[in-house]
């Protein structure tokens, strides 16, 4: 599975930005796809995750109510939609697939695939 995240950009507080991650190859043997993100000097830290096959979602405290992820099955596609973004949301944002419980999909370790970071900058 390759995986090709785009859509950061530096914007400035309260402003929305759209990100997206284009699967290719073996989709199908994953179930999970999320969203990681990773401040300098910081460690990588769970943003979102989504289940391909039921549509649930999963979300970070600190993003819930501003990030909504979600995912075209059609084109391979999965989105984060981030609205009032804070200059604490800087970081890089990685896209990631993988399989098994749910109780790890918070872990990176879960995932076995991983896209390319796309930096978020926000100025406040």
């Amino acid at each position: 599975v390759q995986l090709q995240a785009s859509g950061g950009g530096l914007v400035q507080a309260g402003d929305s930005l759209r990100l997206s991650c284009a699967a290719s190859g073996r989709t199908d043997s994953t179930h999970m796809m999320g969203w990681f993100r990773q401040a300098p000097g910081k460690e990588r830290e769970f943003a979102a995750a989504i289940d391909r096959r039921s549509g649930r979602t999963y979300y970070a405290d600190s993003v819930k109510g501003r990030f909504t992820i979600s995912r075209d099955n059609a084109k391979n596609t999965m989105y984060l939609r981030m609205n009032s973004l804070k200059p604490e949301d800087t970081a890089a944002y990685y896209c990631a697939a993988g399989s098994g419980i749910l109780s790890s999909i918070r872990s990176p370790g879960m995932y076995k695939y991983w896209g390319q970071g796309t930096q978020v900058t926000v100025s406040s």
